[in-house]
């Protein structure tokens, strides 16, 4: 699996472990609590 840079988006569910992650090359991602993070497809393109 290719490496890819993050950065974390800070969202009030932050607050309750619900985690959003952008990727340049990938587009978004999500992570809940403890598990790895998913891929989510309609997040690529749209954040800053």
């Amino acid at each position: 699996m290719p490496l890819y840079h993050m950065k974390e988006i800070w969202t009030p569910l932050k607050l309750i472990n619900i985690k959003f992650f952008k990727s340049d090359k990938a587009g978004g991602y999500i992570k809940i609590g403890k598990n790895p993070r998913k891929r989510i497809a309609f997040f690529k393109g749209q954040l800053g």
